[in-house]
C-alpha cells in the first residue's frame, strides 16, 4: 500500500507563454444555482429568475446570471491556474452568447505571459485568457486576467494532516 498525495496545483515554474491548459472538469448549471446567486448577490432582474417574464424576452427562458457564470468559469480553471495563487483582476470579460439553466459549461485558459513579481520575490505574475463554453463549443465568456502566483519553494503547505490511528507508510 502507497499514500498519494493530491494534486498539488501548477506553481509559477509550471506556467509557458502560448501553453492552454484544458480544464477536467465541466459544470451543469441548474436552475437553483442561477436563482440562489441572483437572489444572494440581490440582484433583481427578473430575466433570471421569473420564467414568465424571461418568456417574453428574445431569449424565451431564464438566462444564467452572467456574474454566476464569470465566477464559475474562473471556478473551473482553479486547480491548474490559481490554486497556488491570488487573482489581481478580470479584464475584458466578453458574454458573447447566452448560457441557460441546464446547460454545462466547460473551460480553457491560455497563458498569455508571465514576469517575475516587481516588489515580492516569492511570487509571480501570470496574465492568462479564459474562455467558457457549453457542450457544443459555443463560446458563452472570455476574460483575461492576472494571477499572483507563489513559486514552488514558497508556497504554503497545503498537506492533509495524517488522520489519528491511521499507519502512514513512508
Amino acid at each position: 500500500m502507497s499514500i498519494r498525495e493530491g494534486d498539488p496545483g501548477n506553481f509559477y515554474e509550471d506556467f509557458q507563454i502560448g501553453d492552454i491548459h484544458r480544464h477536467r472538469l465541466g459544470r451543469t448549471v441548474t436552475q437553483n444555482d442561477n436563482i440562489w446567486f441572483t437572489m444572494v448577490t440581490v440582484n433583481p432582474n427578473p430575466i433570471h429568475f421569473d420564467e414568465h417574464y424571461a418568456g417574453q424576452t428574445n431569449f424565451g427562458k431564464p438566462l444564467v446570471n452572467s456574474t454566476f457564470t464569470l465566477a464559475l468559469v474562473t471556478g473551473l480553471t482553479v486547480n491548474d491556474i490559481s490554486r497556488n495563487g491570488i487573482n489581481l483582476g478580470w479584464d475584458s470579460v466578453r458574454l458573447p452568447n447566452p448560457l441557460f439553466e441546464g446547460e454545462t459549461v466547460y473551460a480553457q485558459t491560455e497563458i498569455l505571459d508571465k514576469r517575475e513579481s516587481n516588489s515580492r520575490k516569492t511570487v509571480g505574475i501570470v496574465r492568462c485568457r479564459t474562455t467558457g463554453y457549453k457542450a457544443d463549443g459555443t463560446v458563452v465568456i472570455t476574460f483575461d486576467r492576472n494571477v499572483m502566483v507563489y513559486k514552488q519553494e514558497h508556497a504554503p503547505q497545503h498537506r492533509n494532516p495524517v488522520p489519528k490511528g491511521s499507519h502512514e507508510q513512508t
